[in-house]
Parts: C-alpha cells; structure tokens; sequence
C-alpha cells in the first residue's frame, strides 16, 4: 500500500471519528434541551397548580359572600313582606270600622226617616182636622176647605222639607269634603311640581346685532335655507340681540332653537353648514324625546308601554297648555291618581297608567283631526293599551260617562294638576269671556233678580226675587245651575254656586 492509500484511509476513519462524535455531542446537547424543556414544564404545571388552588379558594369565598348576602336580602324581604302584611292587617281593620261606622250611618238615615215619616202623619191628622174646623166655624164647602188647608199644608211641608234637605246635605257634603279632603291633601303633601310658563315662540339670544346679517345671509338665502330645512319662522326684527323662531310644532322650534344656538355659537353659516346641523339637532331631540317618554314611564311606574307611546310621552315635554307643561302634568296626575288609588283601594296600576296617558293626544292633536281625548283613545287601542286604562282617557272630560272609581280618580288628579294655584295660567281675553258667560248662564233661569261673579271665576253669587222662588226652589235653582255650567263651559277646577234668597219687609210711619 501505498503512502496516498495511507492517506485516505486515515482521512477516512478520521471523517468516520468525526462524525460519530459529532452524532454523540448532538445527542448528548439535545438530551440536555430535553431535561430543560421537562423542568420548566413541571415548574409550569406546579405554578398552574397552585393557581387553579388559589382560584377555587377564591370562588369559594366569592361564593360564600354571596350566600350571606342573599340570606341577608331574603331576610330584608322576610322582613318586608312582614311590615306590608302588618300594614294589609290594619287597613283590613280600617276597612271594617268604615263599614260600622257606615252602617250607623245607615241606622241613623233610617231613623230620620221614620221621623219623617211621623211629621207626615201629624201633618195629614193637622189637615183633617183644620178640614172640620173650617167647615163648622167658616162655613166653607169642603172642596174650599180642603183646597185652603192643601195651601196651607203645602206652604209648611216645602218650608220643612226645604230644612231637612239643608241638614241632609250639609251633614253628607261635610263628611264628604273631610274624608276627600283627607285624601287630596295627603296625595298633594307626596307630590311636589314646579311652574312652567307657556311658550309658541323660542328667543335665541345673540352675541350683538351683528350676528343678524350673518342669519339672514347674502339677499336672505341663509334665512331661507334654515326656514325650509326647520320647517319654522324665522322673525329678525329690532329686538336687540335677539331672534324669534315661530313654529305651532313644539318639537320642530325646538329643533329649529337648537340649531340656531349652535350656528350662532359656531359662527360659520351657510346653507350646506345649516341643513347639517339642523340635522345634528334633530337627531338630539329625537333622542331627548325618548329619554324624557322613558323617563316618565319610570316615574310614573307604568311599565311595559309600547316604544311609540314612549315616544309620543317624550313629544309633551315640549308641549305646554295654559302656560303648564304637559310631560310634568302627566307625571305629577300619574303620581297623584296612584296615590289616591291606594287610598281608597283601587287599582293603583290602572290609575297610574290613566294618569300618565290621559293627555297623550296632545302630542299630535294640531296634526290631526279631533279633541286630544279621541286621538288619544285611538292611538293606545292602536298599541294595546287596556281597555280599563281608555275608560279613564276618554272620561276625564266626560266625553263619556265614567263607569269605574279608577276613571274617577284619574278625572279627579287631573282637575288637581291644573287648578292648583300657579299651574295654569289663561289670557285675559279668555278671561273675560268666561266670566261674562258665567253671568250670563245664571241669567238665564227665572226668577233671578242679579248676579256676581267673583273670587276670578271661581264663584258666583246668585240673588234671586222672594216672591217668585221660595226655599225649596232655590234649593233647586243651584243644582240646576251647577248642572248648566258643567255642561256649558270648559275650566279648570271648580266653581261654586250660591243663592241667596231674603225677605225685606218695609212700612212707613205716618
């Protein structure tokens, strides 16, 4: 062999050495990885242990915590269901004392009528009698006796029942007023409103006068624009500082008063930047209506109503009626017809909801045809309102006759809402007319001689001719004038009617 043969043989074994190692020390380092990559993965399961642990100790704390808390909530409710049976238990007993105290009433009323009963019966033996003496001592036929003793009778039995009718009704009108009066002044104490004054125009103030030739715009195409694009009037005159927007629309002025507020605020007006905002604006409104219908739902505690009725609840918040804002009407006879509900032990939900909804057509009645009653009986029948909660729409202005204490309860918060003093408030014009009509009406009946009316219309003062009306006719007289001013008139609250019948007997002295 020769020396290259000893050269590649040695150069082979030496490639074959190398490898080998080089196999061994790879072997070798990526056992070493292996034994790495294993501690770090138990260390990693050690760690992930001991925070499942960590974790299950904490749920069972969270856990425990919970459980205490909803054993204290069910006691709170124990407790609570407890105080409302204690409460049920002593208007259960409230109850019962009314009934007695009602049936005394009964026994008493019965009573007055057997003594009625025995007046007639000395009445009738008097007549008789009288009949005898006038035909032995006047010698009278007895048709004539009989028709001077029927006058006679006639003349004390109407002055005597006149009395009685007055006592009657004195005593049932008092104990009437005390119970309702009770009831109305606890419900006004839980409730507190605020005054609102009535508006069909918005001022937006301005910075200076300057800005008014900026509204109006070159040959008055920013005018126009925001005109068309609001749907309102725009009226620059020489009020300093200021613009008047005009629109019989509560919801489109208040849009159009937004729009301009921010356009004189931004001072960039055009017509691109006008439709812009007036879109921005009614965007904003429109999400104002929504929170103020959801808000007075959640006041009023009506819930489940139908997204357009919320709607149309948020539309009164920009809707005034003799200078008193719709919305907080609506709220505040919700709360006031609930109150008395629970009082006299109605549905309490029924007049809430009657409450809340009773003037729900004034969100739309100047773009519809009819009273605001009508359109607002359709409107819920369209949406499912109950039919108990539409008797109390359509008959809180008796354009049909109430039929349920809920109905009557929600006329009754409502005439409370606006005849509180500083909730309405009427024109002068309107004013006088239906002073001049309250005259007038009472006018109308015969027998009366002059009336007055006073105290701003709440009452009027009848005096009526002696000789023509007597007590018991005057007695009618103002039951029937009371009747033809509720049918004849429209107010707020009530009017009070008094006649007043004297005698005056004169003579001379000669």
């Amino acid at each position: 062999m020769n020396e290259w043969g000893i050269i590649i043989i040695v150069a082979v074994l030496a490639l074959a050495v190398g490898f080998w190692l080089g196999f061994l020390i790879r072997r070798y380092t990526v056992q070493a990885q292996i034994k790495k990559q294993q501690q770090r993965a138990r260390q990693l399961l050690e760690k992930a242990d001991k925070k499942a642990k960590e974790i299950v100790l904490a749920a069972k704390d969270e856990a425990l915590q919970i459980r205490n808390a909803a054993e204290k909530a069910l006691e709170r409710r124990r407790a609570g269901l407890r105080r409302e049976e204690e409460r049920l238990q002593r208007r259960r007993e409230k109850l019962d004392q009314r009934q007695e105290q009602l049936e005394q009433r009964q026994q008493a009323l019965n009573k007055r009528q057997s003594a009625l009963d025995k007046q007639r019966n000395q009445i009738e033996r008097l007549r008789q009698e009288q009949m005898a003496m006038l035909e032995r001592v006047a010698g009278l036929s007895r048709e004539e006796a009989k028709q001077e003793l029927l006058k006679a009778v006639e003349e004390e039995a109407r002055q005597d029942m006149a009395r009685v009718i007055r006592r009657v009704e004195a005593e049932a009108k008092e104990e009437a007023e005390a119970r309702a009066r009770k009831i109305i002044t606890l419900a006004i104490q839980r409730m507190a409103s605020e005054q609102v004054a009535e508006l069909t125009v918005s001022t937006v103030p301005l910075p200076s006068d300057d800005m008014k030739g900026r509204i109006i715009g070159r040959s008055g195409r920013n005018i126009r624009s925001f005109e068309r694009a609001a749907g309102v009037d725009v009226v620059v005159d020489d009020t300093p500082e200021a613009v008047t927007i005009s629109c019989f629309d509560p919801v489109r002025r208040e849009v159009a008063r937004r729009a301009m507020e921010r356009l004189v605020l931004d001072g960039r007006i055009h017509p691109a930047r006008i439709e812009k905002v007036i879109a921005d604006s009614r965007k904003e409104v429109e999400r104002i209506i929504r929170e103020e219908g959801e808000r007075a739902a959640y006041e009023a505690g009506v819930p489940g109503l139908h997204p357009e009725i919320i709607k149309l609840l948020g539309r009164l918040k920009f809707r005034t009626s003799y200078g008193q804002n719709q919305h907080a009407h609506a709220i505040e006879t919700a709360k006031l017809a609930g109150m008395m509900a629970e009082e006299l032990g109605a549905n309490a939900e029924i007049a809430r909801a009657g409450g809340l909804l009773h003037d729900i057509g004034k969100a739309v009645d100047f773009e519809t045809e009819g009273t605001h009653v009508r359109i607002g009986v359709e409107i819920c029948r369209r949406y499912g309102v109950s039919e108990e909660v539409i008797h109390c729409i359509e008959a809180h202005h008796h354009e049909v006759e109430p039929h349920s204490v809920e109905a009557i309860i929600v006329e009754a918060a409502d005439a409370i809402s606006g005849a509180r003093p500083g909730a309405r408030r009427e024109s002068l014009e309107l004013y006088l007319k239906r002073i001049h009509a309250l005259e007038e009406i009472a006018k109308s009946f015969k027998g009366v001689a002059e009336c007055y009316a006073i105290q701003a219309g709440r009452e009027i003062r009848i005096i009526v001719k002696p000789d023509e009306i007597d007590d018991l006719a005057t007695i009618r007289l103002s039951k029937n004038i009371a009747s033809k001013l509720e049918e004849s008139l429209e107010y707020p609250g009530q009017i009070k009617v008094t006649v007043i019948r004297e005698i005056r007997a004169e003579e001379y002295a000669k």
